[in-house]
């Protein structure tokens, strides 16, 4: 299962019978999920563009499931006793698709905070427990990108040869007032100061794309707590390879104006 992805170095993961149940109940899931992935990349423009945010390949990304039939949902669960409607909770899921076995929940958490990963997971949990979703999946950073992700931002820096702040706004890099104190702080200490690219580098990694950011190892974290159980849940991390480097101008300007369009639909 989902063994294309595994070879182009994405990183998977099944809990409580995920892959069991993938494989017999809904194979087509399989072969959408590595249609889709498989073919998606980010260029580095887009991760430095975006400030860290969603970027134009995460949105293209749900605007591909979009068109294989998985849409944003808000399942509603009324509670009565004895006919007397009682509580009422609502659950909202990114993408959704129903199958004659059941219906399957994907969330994509490129880059949030990572307490929305037990927003997640409780709600597949409940959704699970409810019968409303017979299987979860995730998609996230995988290890491999989280790692990286300075080294990635530094060929970007080397490309763009960025020195200064004067560099980067030749790139078209804006940074707010609070990141320009804080990488002139490291860079003007009288002692062991260190070069601009490598401030800046750093901060915006840290900022962006820290720790505390949904990342493969803080989704791993909690469902190895229990987090989710009993959900079956198919974990999904996407590797440094899906961000590409030297593509021609025209091709992330083609890119980044699909993202816009999908944006607005």
């Amino acid at each position: 299962m989902l063994d294309a992805l595994i070879t182009a170095g994405f990183q998977v993961g099944f809990h409580s019978h995920a892959r069991a149940i993938l494989q017999v109940d809904f194979p087509e899931v399989a072969g959408e999920l590595e249609a889709i992935l498989a073919s998606s990349t980010i260029p580095i423009e887009e991760i430095i563009g975006s400030g860290g945010g969603e970027t134009k390949g995460t949105q293209r990304l749900r605007n591909a499931l979009k068109a294989k039939g998985w849409k944003k949902h808000i399942f509603k669960v009324q509670r009565s006793i004895d006919g007397v409607p009682k509580e009422a909770q609502s659950h909202e899921v990114d993408h959704i698709r129903p199958f004659a076995a059941g219906v399957v929940a994907l969330e994509i958490e490129w880059n949030n905070k990572d307490p929305f990963f037990d927003r997640d997971l409780e709600n597949f949990k409940r959704l699970h427990a409810d019968g409303a979703i017979s299987l979860g999946i995730i998609v996230t950073r995988g290890a491999g990108l989280q790692d990286t992700m300075k080294e990635l931002v530094g060929r970007f820096a080397d490309a763009k040869d960025i020195n200064s702040y004067a560099d980067l706004e030749k790139a078209g890099v804006v940074p707010t007032p609070k990141q320009r104190v804080a990488v002139m702080k490291r860079v003007d200490r009288p002692k062991n100061p260190i070069p601009f690219r490598q401030a800046w580098i750093e901060n915006f990694v840290g900022n962006k794309f820290g720790a505390a950011t949904t990342h493969w190892s803080k989704l791993e974290d909690r469902v190895a707590r229990g987090v989710g159980n009993p959900c079956p849940l198919v974990l999904i991390g996407l590797p440094a390879e899906i961000v590409s480097f030297d593509e021609d101008a025209a091709t992330v300007e083609a890119l980044l104006a699909e993202g816009e369009t999908d944006e607005e639909q």
